[in-house]
């Protein structure tokens, strides 16, 4: 059972300013959180008509698309779905599939998103075929994938991506890619494992990101927080994450990165 102050805690998130707030500062130190979100944004524009998430979660990114298409619905497999977080929370997935063939006629949606799902696709080029499928003649898919990211999901967390296997992989789905970019670099990386390291392994704040709305691809955790180690953990957390944005910035190397973010289109 959560302790009393972890309970206090999580009702206050749920209060919408405190909860937009918090999520706010949490997505800032998480390098991968901001990340992507970044670059998201930036891409968003060009989305448009019927979108299909596929993966969906809890629909985090959501906010981001809304503004520019007219329809968004999200799927997800049904076999590993319900053993997350995001799975023990109704009304997020519109769709739930075998993990084979998505439920849909071909050339059904003009925009395909799939944010951080390949990795936890143990047939990814067939699923990569499958939303190509699904894609009309002038829509887009908008793709990302992880490079260098912890173990995550477990065990279904199968494969990292390189730039050169992603256009591959679209390639042979019959899609051209238009657009790629890294997301962080060096110090992104370290600054992330470090911080992912104290967040997880030394405050044990799983469950508050969740209650955030954050970790949905990870199990539900109900382990209590080790609030005597945040006053040290917190600040130490921001410090590398600041330090990561800027040494990236000084010293940027091309071979490293979080993940990448890649936009194609049919051939």
């Amino acid at each position: 059972m959560p302790l009393p102050l972890q309970a206090v805690l999580s009702k206050a998130l749920s209060f919408e300013p405190v909860g937009k707030t918090a999520r706010t500062l949490s997505d800032w130190v998480d390098l991968e959180a901001s990340s992507l979100t970044k670059s998201l944004t930036a891409l968003a524009p060009q989305t448009k008509g019927r979108l299909l998430d596929v993966g969906c979660g809890e629909k985090p990114y959501e906010q981001i698309f809304r503004p520019f298409v007219d329809t968004y619905s999200g799927i997800e497999y049904s076999e590993t779905f319900g053993q997350t977080s995001a799975g023990t929370k109704p009304g997020k997935a519109d769709y739930v599939y075998d993990g084979k063939v998505l439920p849909f006629e071909d050339k059904s949606f003009d925009t395909l998103l799939s944010i951080q799902v390949l990795e936890h696709t143990p047939t990814p080029a067939e699923l990569v075929m499958e939303m190509g499928r699904v894609l009309r003649d002038d829509g887009m898919l908008l793709l990302t994938a992880p490079f260098c990211f912890r173990l995550h999901e477990e065990p279904h967390d199968y494969f990292r991506y390189s730039p050169h296997g992603l256009k591959l992989l679209c390639e042979k789905a019959g899609l051209q890619v238009t657009h790629m970019e890294p997301r962080g670099g060096l110090f992104s990386v370290i600054g992330h494992k470090l911080n992912s390291y104290l967040a997880l392994n030394v405050a044990h704040i799983d469950a508050v990101a969740q209650s955030m709305g954050k970790l949905g691809h990870e199990r539900a955790s109900d382990r209590s927080a080790r609030w005597w180690t945040v006053p040290m953990v917190a600040p130490t957390m921001a410090t590398i994450a600041l330090g990561a944005r800027v040494l990236d910035r000084v010293l940027p190397d091309p071979t490293e990165a979080l993940g990448f973010v890649l936009v194609a289109r049919r051939a």
